[in-house]
């Protein structure tokens, strides 16, 4: 009897592939899973999407900064003496690049008060300069000077001098101000005066006033409002000055006595101070002919 054995069934091997093989079939993998699942999730509905608020950026505090400027200046100098050569220098520099008549002494007068102060201190002057434009531009309708000068409480308490709360101030310029579109049809402009003006609150709250009832009239009040002032004061006065010119507003303060030395046509100008708007063409052809 014959009987061939069954030769045994060799399993076959499965032969692995390449390494190199092996990464670039997981790599396709990985990438059709990807491009299902992007798919997918476009076929579902959107979420909204939250918008990110935007940052409210900080505002900065133009009286803080303003005071710890002058505080690094009051090391070596009184605040007093600090206070008067900032007032005197930044009149100067507004007064300079326009009126010419008085260019050489103030400019000398300039020249004297910054020697004052060494290297280090003298660029804080520009500082407080700044502070001050950004204050005002910020808030126009504010008495800057006249509340950081009381705050340091460097008003005259022997002579009685203390500033006119801005509130106060403008209560009386509404109440004052209520004809002035009136006014300025008949004869083309207003005039404001204050013979004790002090840092010029009340002619700031007046010029304000008037403003918003011209612009709704569609008047410029930079071509129709003209301020008169005056203090016995000079550091006060030069506040008023400065904050006029910063304002836009055409006008001039004279230093000296209302009483005893009023303002008059026949003044020498010698202690007048013109602010920068009062030299533009409007008020230079009012003065030419004779309409000022």
């Amino acid at each position: 009897m014959f009987w061939q054995k069954k030769k045994p069934k060799q399993k076959t091997q499965k032969v692995a592939p390449p390494k190199h093989i092996q990464k670039q079939v997981k790599a396709g993998e990985q990438v059709a899973k990807g491009f299902a699942e992007g798919i997918a999730q476009e076929s579902k509905p959107k979420k909204a999407e939250r918008k990110n608020p935007e940052k409210k950026t900080s505002k900065i505090d133009s009286k803080k900064e303003f005071l710890r400027v002058f505080s690094q200046l009051i090391h070596r100098h009184r605040s007093w003496d600090v206070w008067r050569d900032f007032i005197v220098m930044y009149a100067c520099a507004i007064s300079n690049p326009m009126d010419k008549e008085h260019y050489d002494e103030r400019e000398a007068l300039y020249l004297r008060t910054i020697k004052k102060y060494n290297k280090q201190e003298q660029p804080l002057f520009s500082e407080l300069a700044a502070h001050t434009v950004m204050a005002l531009e910020e808030n126009p309708e504010q008495d800057f000077l006249g509340s950081i000068f009381m705050s340091l409480n460097l008003g005259n308490q022997h002579n009685g001098q203390f500033f006119t709360p801005y509130h106060v101030c403008e209560l009386m310029a509404e109440v004052t101000m209520q004809d002035s579109v009136t006014r300025i049809e008949e004869y083309g402009y207003i005039t404001i005066n204050d013979p004790c003006c002090g840092a010029g609150a009340t002619l700031i709250a007046g010029v304000h006033a008037a403003r918003k009832r011209l612009e709704k009239a569609g008047y410029n009040y930079q071509n129709h409002i003209l301020v008169i002032a005056q203090d016995i004061d000079q550091t006060v006065a030069l506040m008023c000055y400065i904050q006029l010119s910063l304002l836009g507003v055409a006008g001039y303060i004279k230093v000296g006595n209302s009483l005893t030395d009023p303002i008059t046509e026949n003044d020498s100008k010698e202690n007048y101070w013109f602010t920068p708007m009062y030299f533009f063409p409007t008020w230079s052809t009012r003065r030419l002919f004779g309409g000022v």
